[in-house]
């Protein structure tokens, strides 16, 4: 009996985001921000709610692969079972980076086409698993960003970073971690500190106290710190 042959065919998807602040006229910053591993971007952009002050436009993609949460025992005691969303998981790796990237792209085009005629500046910003989503999005399509935030999580082990650092055409990093991160520990952080010196990469880097979530604090304060450039 011979062996079971792999195939694959692209189809289409409909993707879900959500949107805080003027999705038309001229925002003066377009905000497009990754959610983490098990979360839904409608919970993760309320978040994002202290720094909509109506001159931002915040999009929260969703990434395409859902499951439940919890075991099925666990869902048949609620009403309501919980879900999640990953943007990829090891099994057939490169087929779902190519999608979610070429997913951010037509988002953003779609976005920017909406904002006709506006040139707000553009922060790119990653959670935990939406880190290593951005990056990669950032290295393999023309998207340009004025800043990238990488909150609670790393730049993916693969890319190269000196070549990486030239697809980012200038935008400034910032690495943002709370003190008490179980995930990004400050062996972590140190590690991708060396990574980003070592490639010629400047960045800054915020903290605050607190574990793995978006502090309403810190992210205040990042906004805050871009208004004007």
């Amino acid at each position: 009996m011979s062996d079971a042959l792999e195939h694959s065919i692209e189809v289409a998807r409909t993707a879900r985001y959500y949107t805080l602040g003027p999705t038309h006229g001229f925002p003066r910053e377009l905000w497009f921000v990754c959610h983490g591993f098990g979360q839904l971007a409608g919970r993760f952009i309320r978040h994002f709610a202290p720094i909509d002050d109506g001159t931002r436009l915040i999009v929260a993609p969703e990434a395409l692969n859902r499951y439940y949460i919890d075991s099925i025992p666990e869902r048949r005691k609620q009403a309501s079972p919980r879900v999640g969303a990953t943007w990829m998981t090891s099994e057939f790796r490169d087929a779902e980076m190519h999608d979610y990237v070429r997913y951010l792209d037509v988002l953003a085009a779609d976005i920017r086409h909406q904002l006709s005629g506006a040139s707000p500046r553009v922060v790119v910003l990653g959670f935990s698993q939406g880190t290593a989503t951005v990056c990669r999005w950032l290295a393999k399509s023309g998207m340009r960003a004025d800043q990238l935030v990488l909150w609670a999580g790393q730049i993916p082990p693969e890319l190269d970073l000196p070549h990486w650092g030239d697809a980012l055409d200038g935008a400034e990093i910032t690495l943002v971690v709370g003190d008490q991160d179980e995930y990004s520990t400050p062996k972590i952080l140190a590690a991708e500190a060396e990574r980003l010196s070592t490639a010629g990469l400047a960045y800054a880097l915020q903290h605050f106290s607190g574990g793995h979530v978006l502090d309403a604090g810190a992210l205040e304060a990042l906004a805050s710190s871009f208004t004007g450039k």
